[in-house]
């Protein structure tokens, strides 16, 4: 079950990034955003989960001033509308 979540909450970041002005979202947008699809996650999930991303190529992180920001790669917006698949990302069904 864990894993299932797992891969569902990473799709998810990585459509949530896919729907944001220029590809990009700070944690807290990410964090709430997440919550309101049913994951709630503590901070350090979250960094965890998109230290993760960026390693598979699928998000660039950077820090402003503090603040932890998300930026979408290529491949993750291909990860994200299914044209590509990741192990470990769950992968959007038809019509999703």
């Amino acid at each position: 079950m864990n894993a299932a979540l797992e891969a569902d909450r990473r799709l998810m970041i990585l459509r949530l990034l896919a729907e944001a002005p220029d590809y990009r979202a700070n944690t807290y947008l990410l964090a709430s955003a997440l919550s309101s699809m049913g994951h709630a996650v503590g901070a350090d999930r979250l960094r965890t989960d998109l230290a993760w991303l960026d390693e598979q190529g699928l998000v660039a992180r950077e820090t402003v001033g503090g603040i932890a920001i998300a930026r979408l790669s290529e491949r993750g917006a291909d990860v994200a509308a299914g044209r590509a698949v990741t192990p470990g990302v769950r992968r959007p069904t038809p019509g999703e």
